[in-house]
């Protein structure tokens, strides 16, 4: 029987390593595409070709999420688990003493908080028809309002603590049936985030996916907690 996972934000770095960890644990995966010209997407596609659908995806845009959501319906009617990946980094220089980008804020807001709701939201009826029933939310510890200790970046910071209160609320009506929300810091990794590679990041995107792949099969092995599970990478819980 055919296992089918969604992956967004799978272009590159951390997503295109999730990707490659599902396909290799036996997934038929669906990856969301945002890049259209970057090749090494297609190319694994091409490798994986009864395993891997590419669906174009920008999780900024109602309408480019509800098509996916359609083309997805067209391939399975039961999705195993959902991967939030998608994400940016915006501005993290500026303290509540420099000029502040709003603009700048809302685009990192959209992409962060409502780009991973709008997808749940658009495949929650999939995801709960599946035996795992799993949304897995990247978050970051950045999100952890308990741990703060950075006087900048606003919108990245402020979007993860959202995503966090929303993985939260989603966990409160999908545990009705048997469903559970995990959020995840990947740690350090060398990611595209801020637009080129982040070569000083301590983990591979390789190395964190592997990692958290693990905690995901933990999640599906468990059974649905009162609250979701916030971890990073290893296991270990974060504060709130």
């Amino acid at each position: 029987m055919k296992r089918y996972a969604f992956v967004t934000g799978a272009d590159r770095g951390l997503g295109f390593a999730l990707v490659k960890e599902l396909l290799n644990r036996q997934y038929c995966v669906i990856a969301g595409r945002y890049m259209a010209d970057n090749r090494q997407l297609a190319d694994l596609a091409e490798m994986w070709q009864d395993q891997l659908s590419l669906v174009e995806l920008d999780v900024a845009s109602d309408q480019s999420v509800a098509d996916a959501a359609a083309q997805i319906a067209h391939i399975t009617d039961t999705l195993e688990l959902v991967i939030n990946n998608a994400g940016i980094l915006g501005d993290i220089g500026a303290t509540i003493l420099d000029p502040l980008s709003f603009a700048d804020m809302q685009h990192v807001y959209n992409i962060n908080t409502l780009g991973p709701l709008r997808v749940s939201n658009a495949v929650a009826p999939l995801v709960l028809r599946g035996q795992s029933k799993l949304f897995v939310q990247i978050s970051s510890e950045a999100g952890s309002i308990a741990d703060c200790e950075r006087n900048s970046w606003f919108g990245y910071c402020m979007s993860k603590a959202a995503v966090n209160m929303q993985g939260a609320l989603i966990h409160n009506e999908v545990k009705k049936s048997g469903g559970k929300v995990l959020l995840l810091h990947p740690g350090w990794v060398q990611s595209y985030m801020s637009g080129s590679l982040n070569t000083e990041a301590t983990l591979t995107a390789d190395e964190s996916a592997a990692h958290l792949i693990v905690r995901i099969q933990e999640a599906i092995d468990d059974i649905p907690g009162e609250k979701p599970k916030y971890l990073d990478y290893a296991g270990n819980e974060l504060p709130w």
